[in-house]
């Protein structure tokens, strides 16, 4: 039984991104929630790369720690502290590599969109060859590095925009979108034979092609669709990345039985159930978890919510961290909820604000219901319990404890424990001054022509 190939990822995540007019560095942007270089690493990890090296330099220090955080040991950094062209990151890329490595898989940390099945096929399009990279055919070429082929048919070399010299040059349509897959050992030693002879003055990777031609090895190709392959070099096209991202997470959902109507953006992390309705303009984001049957209305945002199944949510409900909808409980339209959870068919259906609180089960929050959670210093905990009625425009001063099958009624102000089955109420006593509507009215009208007299 031969021993498996070890493969190592070399991503190249050290450039500045100056178009994207950012202090970030380019690949820290991030395409439905999570950085361009993530997407990249996952790329590397599907194809079943041993191990991935990423070459940072600008703004290092973000990258290292957004990997990090990964605690995945098979992924290291490595620094470029002067760009010379990717040439010259590779050099430097391949100090870090250890040696008994078989196969150096190379290619950019700002294409978000790169799958693992086209780093998986550039892979197996090498098989025991010098090198094997990917191409695509594009009806405007301008900016990529032309594939030229000689009369066989076999790739002679890329020549990259600037170098580009006669009319044949410029009418290829071949490209190369920077995906390679080298013999270790063949890239070891062409790296050591490049030199800055171009119209940049840089050392390009791309010169490895011919290398292998001359070698008697020619680069193998493998075309992959264009759009999986797309750089990032501004913010028109980081839009663009993240529109597409957003379908392709919207198109699994909807392939493992969740309705989501156009117009919705889901985040990369976001967990959605089977038979769980996301209606338009709604926006999940971060570890957002929506359970089995549950509605998302319009316009809802909710982020690193949990939301159970059968629920109801919104429209234009405001799911803060730390909400935990339950089981066919209702959150309606215009209400908020933070670091709080609703229990089992409860409901909150108008205009509130819940922070920092525990609702049992069956109980009713009413319009306009604020919890006030802040004391200016710390944040306190509102505990309702099960069967409880809140009256609407009512305020709960915690930190609290309203008992169960308690009812406070509308308009209270609650500040002392409520004991199970009490009534609470808080309100200013009414006072009816017969017939002084009129009196009223003819003082302010009187007042008002009297402004307008001395004006």
């Amino acid at each position: 039984m031969s021993n498996p190939v070890r493969s190592v990822a070399v991503i190249l995540a050290a450039g500045k991104g100056t178009r994207m007019k950012s202090a970030r560095p380019k690949v820290m942007h991030e395409v439905c929630e999570r950085p361009m270089v993530q997407w990249a690493v996952d790329a590397a990890f599907g194809a079943e790369c041993t191990d991935v090296l990423v070459v940072i330099g600008h703004g290092g220090d973000l990258v290292e720690q957004s990997l990090g955080e990964r605690g995945d040991l098979r992924l290291r950094t490595t620094w470029q502290h002067e760009q010379r062209g990717t040439g010259h990151a590779a050099q430097v890329a391949m100090l870090a590599v250890p040696a008994d490595v078989d196969e150096v898989v190379l290619y950019y940390g700002d294409c978000p969109l790169l799958r693992a099945e086209d780093v998986r096929a550039v892979r197996d399009a090498r098989s025991g060859h010098a090198m094997a990279m990917a191409v695509c055919e594009l009806a405007d070429p301008r900016g990529y590095g032309r594939v030229l082929r000689g009369a066989d048919g076999r790739v002679t070399r890329v020549c990259e925009q600037k170098d580009l010299v006669s009319p044949q040059e410029h009418s290829v349509r071949e490209v190369n979108p920077g995906v390679y897959a080298f013999d270790a050992a063949f890239l070891r030693n062409a790296l050591g034979g490049l030199q800055p002879d171009n119209a940049q003055g840089e050392y390009y990777l791309t010169d490895l092609v011919q290398a292998a031609a001359r070698a008697g090895d020619p680069c193998l190709t493998v075309e992959v669709p264009s759009d999986h392959t797309d750089g990032i070099n501004d913010r028109a096209q980081l839009a663009v990345a993240e529109a597409r991202m957003n379908a392709c997470i919207v198109h699994n959902l909807r392939l493992a039985g969740v309705t989501v109507h156009e117009g919705a953006r889901v985040g990369a992390h976001v967990v959605v159930e089977e038979d769980a309705v996301i209606e338009s303009g709604v926006v999940l984001r971060g570890k957002t978890h929506v359970g089995r049957g549950a509605l998302i209305d319009v316009g809802s945002v909710l982020t690193d919510a949990v939301v159970r199944a059968g629920a109801k949510v919104g429209p234009f409900a405001h799911l803060r961290p730390g909400a935990d909808i339950g089981e066919q409980a209702h959150v309606g339209n215009f209400v908020e909820v933070k670091k709080t959870v609703l229990g089992a068919r409860s409901k909150a259906n108008h205009l509130a604000y819940l922070g920092d609180g525990i609702i049992g089960d069956d109980v009713n929050v009413g319009a306009g219901v604020i919890f006030c959670n802040y004391d200016g210093f710390n944040k306190q905990i509102t505990t309702i319990h099960d069967g409880a009625f809140v009256g609407s425009d009512s305020q709960i001063v915690a930190p609290v404890t309203i008992g169960k099958g308690a009812y406070v009624g509308t308009g209270t102000t609650v500040t002392r424990d409520v004991p199970a089955g009490a009534l609470a109420l808080g309100r200013a006593k009414q006072e009816n001054k017969e017939g002084y509507a009129d009196k009223l009215r003819a003082r302010m009208r009187a007042t008002k022509l009297a402004m307008k007299g001395t004006s």
